[in-house]
């Protein structure tokens, strides 16, 4: 007998999880697995973050606090975005989550039904997708594709919004191609959402620090005229403080928005931990040089790996620009993407992942993390080479 509700069919797991819980089977096995799978950051949480945790433990900061987040670190974030992102917004605008990903999934419980259309990056982080079914909405494909660069295309967008358009998720830089977006194309996109909908956009910006040469703030949704109260704006600590951990996360959105988002957090979550609330603070306002020092290595990692991937028989790799991925097309004796990456894994312990699980524009492509050390990365490439040489 069926035990659960039929909305849960629709609900997708994540395979970076999957091909994680795989490598480290092989490896308790006694087997060498080089982890290229999974986005996280091979750096320690920088030490002044870390010591802010335990003073606030320390303190007794470990009861319940508020479900929007602490007024302390609303207000830092403010600033930090002030800074950052050229953004304006009040605390009361601001929604602290643990991790990024609720405020996904609650941008989605808040808009998006049955009857409604959300548009989506594709390929893109396949927490959209899984959401989107769950809700019950329409999944509308904006196509990346790698003779654009893997930029969205306005004039595709333009031809997907339509009356039933509730929300549009936009990903700047972007996982998985590892691929940072330019300003003039990002405005076009969010004008024309302005233009031709009443939607809504979560513009995902998880990666903005991620940059590898900034000559200007990242571009956000928000910043049009007319779009900061239809914008909710993601970001938090996971990439840009190496903090994956210690799961938290924020939202901007319009202060209505923001008190709809705080009754899915008292029914979901209730609040997030309150002392990491407090290394967040320290993370926003202390000193920075530990993104500037992550960003430059994961330049040099990144760029390098591609070049490198490019010197192997049947795979192409569009050079990234931004975050910490390679997102290179293979095409070897009619081999799936899917068979390559499960062989790749089992055959010379290089964990990656099938570009298809983020979504159907990524079949025929992988992704792998550049958030590993030189060593590794180089020893991960004569694998490869070692692989595609003998197919």
């Amino acid at each position: 007998m069926k035990s659960y509700a039929n909305r849960m069919l629709n609900l997708q797991g994540e395979g970076a999880y999957k091909v994680l819980a795989q490598a480290n089977a092989l490896e308790t096995q006694g087997k060498s697995v080089i982890h290229l799978e999974i986005g996280q950051p091979n750096f320690a949480t920088p030490e002044h973050i870390s010591k802010a945790a335990f003073r606030a433990i320390a303190e007794g900061k470990t009861g319940y606090g508020p479900a929007q987040g602490v007024l302390s670190l609303r207000k830092a974030i403010a600033s930090y975005v002030e800074t950052y992102k050229d953004l304006h917004y009040v605390p009361e605008e601001i929604v602290v989550t643990p991790g990024a990903k609720p405020i996904i999934f609650y941008a989605m419980l808040a808009l998006a039904e049955p009857g409604d259309e959300v548009i989506v990056p594709n390929p893109g982080f396949p927490t959209y997708a899984s959401c989107v079914h769950f809700c019950g909405a329409t999944l509308r494909n904006l196509e990346l594709r790698e003779e654009n660069q893997f930029d969205p295309d306005p004039d595709q967008l333009l031809t997907l919004l339509s009356p039933k358009t509730k929300l549009v998720i936009l990903n700047n830089p972007n996982n998985p191609t590892g691929r940072h977006t330019s300003t003039k194309i990002m405005r076009r996109i969010t004008e024309l959402i302005r233009d031709y909908s009443d939607a809504y956009v979560l513009s995902d910006e998880i990666y903005d620090r991620l940059v590898f040469q900034p000559t200007e703030p990242v571009f956000s949704p928000a910043s049009v005229t007319g779009m900061r109260d239809r914008t909710i704006v993601l970001d938090g600590f996971s990439k840009t403080y190496a903090m994956t951990g210690w799961r938290l996360g924020y939202g901007l959105m319009n202060a209505n928005m923001a008190e709809v988002f705080s009754r899915l957090m008292v029914n979901s979550n209730g609040c997030t931990a309150t002392f990491t609330q407090e290394a967040g603070c320290e993370a926003l306002l202390g000193p920075q040089d530990s993104v500037d020092q992550m960003r430059s290595e994961f330049h040099q990692r990144s760029v390098w790996f591609a070049e490198q991937l490019n010197q192997i028989k049947g795979v192409h790799c569009v050079i990234p620009n931004a975050a910490f991925y390679a997102f290179p097309r293979v095409s070897v004796n009619r081999l799936g993407s899917a068979e390559i990456a499960e062989r790749l894994l089992q055959e010379v312990g290089v964990a990656c992942l099938d570009g298809e699980s983020f979504g159907q524009m990524g079949k025929g492509f992988l992704r792998l993390s550049t958030a590993n050390s030189m060593d590794n990365l180089t020893m991960a490439i004569q694998r490869l080479h070692t692989f595609f040489d003998t197919l």
